[in-house]
């Protein structure tokens, strides 16, 4: 592992890997992700969090309330990539994290992790402006190809990017789903990642055009029958951080500060530990600002234009 632990150190100084070792590190990835299940069994203690979105700078910080690994067992929900100025260094730095110790952390897919989304919100242009060729990014979406769709933690936690599925009822039908394909436009891998939770009883058309709404009634049947306490997501900004719902049997976790550099809102991760089973959440602001951070898209308006729209 010296190759991968030279390679971190790169990456920690926010500088992206040669493309070559680039491509070395993917392949490595896909390796540890394609042997993971859909559902990803995770023990206590662990650390859940939620949206990245591209805020390197954030995401060190991140590491520095939570602890390193391997002393601490990370879960990340989704979006890592898209409106930020450093998805690139964001991804390598968790793939980096995740070829070294595999069995520490755990990568869940979001609704950014797909060819259509990552096309339209930023991460092509970066990857061209810093590669100067695509080709790094394909290596990217083969990689998100082979990310886990939900874990579950001791039983009791379900984690998943955005939400539920009319088509999932059980946690044991997630591992029967195709997950090597670009992200679905309808159907249950769809929703998990595009789905949200709203104050209604049954199920909703989702304005975002893709997934659904659920209410309380579908968050309280889909614990009840597979047994569980909890369901954590993300996928939806939280202006301090986390959000319950549906008397505290949901929660949304969210992990990138200052979202945009300018919503202003807190971040949170979620620490489960083995001894006490309710969550501990811990803040942290943003230590990025314009003023810090390299804006290689000045003439690309589409990075703030959808702000306010559905696709978070």
């Amino acid at each position: 592992m010296e190759g991968v632990d030279s390679w971190l150190e790169t990456i920690k100084g926010c500088k992206c890997l040669p493309e070559k070792q680039f491509k070395m590190l993917c392949t490595m990835a896909k390796d540890i992700l394609i042997e993971e299940p859909n559902l990803h069994p995770v023990q206590l203690p662990v650390i859940i969090c939620g949206d990245i979105h591209g805020q390197f700078h954030d995401l060190m910080e991140l590491f520095k309330k939570g602890g390193e690994m391997p002393t601490k067992n990370y879960i990340f929900m989704g979006d890592y990539v898209d409106r930020g100025y450093y998805s690139l260094e964001t991804m390598q730095l968790l793939l980096c994290l995740k070829v070294r110790y595999p069995d520490k952390i755990t990568l869940l897919r979001g609704n950014h992790e797909s060819r259509q989304v990552t096309g339209t919100y930023g991460f092509y242009d970066e990857i061209i402006h810093k590669y100067g060729n695509a080709n790094p990014y394909q290596y990217c979406m083969e990689v998100f190809d082979c990310l886990g769709i939900s874990a579950i933690v001791d039983g009791n936690i379900f984690c998943v990017h955005a939400g539920l599925s009319p088509s999932i009822r059980t946690v044991d039908q997630i591992n029967g789903i195709e997950r090597r394909v670009e992200v679905p436009s309808s159907g249950p891998l769809c929703d998990l990642v595009w789905s949200d939770p709203e104050e209604i009883e049954g199920w909703a058309l989702n304005q975002r055009g893709a997934g659904w709404l659920f209410g309380k009634a579908p968050t309280e049947e889909f614990l009840h029958l597979n047994d569980l306490t909890l369901i954590a997501r993300s996928h939806q900004i939280a202006q301090e951080g986390y959000k319950y719902m549906f008397d505290n049997k949901l929660v949304i976790v969210w992990s990138a500060p200052n979202y945009c550099y300018r919503m202003g809102n807190k971040a949170t991760i979620m620490e489960v530990l083995s001894d006490n089973p309710e969550p501990k959440f811990i803040k942290f602001d943003s230590v990025s600002s314009l003023d810090k951070v390299t804006d290689f898209r000045k003439a690309v308006p589409y990075f703030l234009q959808m702000l306010f729209t559905s696709m978070i």
